[in-house]
């Protein structure tokens, strides 16, 4: 299956590939993502974690690794919430990474996180060694989705569990139209002026139109391996939570 996400570039001109694009990008925008965060979605995003955690807590893990970590909230919001376990979160940017450490100190989890700088799609983790990989609004930005979903059924133990959140696309007649005024006009207005990047905010609408949602995104998930693949929509159509079993 062609993924047109793939394709859609943070700097359209630029000559280099997709991952290196992403990560000068998020380096970009680091020191704004978290506000950026909270803006965009007016908050919600926190109530769309904490679905994430839930699915994550009801299989009782002991060790999570965390893809696409960015900032760490998703790291974060999993240790708090299960004592027991250790969390790994992995992220290209080392300007976002740096960020989620320092907010790893502060919370006072250093001993059950750990954030660093690695590739998505070649994880140095072993085969079968986790029991669940969590992924929030990152698999958009690879650059070859089927070899990321594969490198998560790779590094989960049999039975063990995928949870990814994604943006998705409204449907609605009433949240389609305003969804598409609010991702296009207003996003890219305040991400320009709160992080100096011209592109990033408006790669972002144009990135989420593009990654495949609902059935199909379970379609590519299955194809790595998983079985059980579902879609949860949350918030009209805003947001996708997809659970997968290995």
């Amino acid at each position: 299956m062609e993924v047109k996400a793939e394709k859609v570039l943070p700097y359209g001109g630029d000559e280099r590939g997709k991952g290196e694009q992403v990560r000068e990008m998020f380096d970009s925008i680091a020191p704004a993502y978290d506000f950026m965060n909270r803006a965009m979605t007016m908050g919600v995003d926190r109530v769309w974690r904490r679905r994430a955690v839930d699915a994550v807590e009801a299989v009782r893990p002991v060790r999570v690794l965390d893809i696409a970590t960015g900032t760490g909230d998703v790291a974060i919001a999993l240790a708090r919430r299960l004592p027991g376990v250790s969390v790994t979160g992995i992220d290209l940017s080392e300007g976002m990474v740096e960020i989620g450490r320092r907010k790893v100190e502060r919370a006072g989890l250093a001993a059950r996180v750990e954030l660093r700088t690695g590739d998505c799609l070649a994880l140095d983790v072993p085969d079968g060694s986790v029991d669940a990989v969590t992924v929030a609004y990152g698999v958009r930005n690879f650059e070859h989705l089927d070899r990321g979903y594969a490198e998560m059924m790779r590094v989960l133990r049999p039975g063990g569990l995928l949870c990814v959140l994604e943006l998705s696309t409204p449907r609605g007649w009433l949240a389609a139209p305003l969804y598409r005024l609010y991702t296009r006009y207003v996003i890219p207005a305040v991400g320009r002026m709160v992080s100096h990047d011209v592109r990033a905010y408006s790669y972002l609408p144009e990135s989420i139109a593009a990654v495949p949602q609902g059935e199909d995104m379970c379609a590519i998930i299955r194809g790595a391996g998983a079985s059980e693949a579902s879609a949860r929509s949350m918030t009209f159509g805003a947001c996708t939570l997809y659970t997968a079993r290995k």
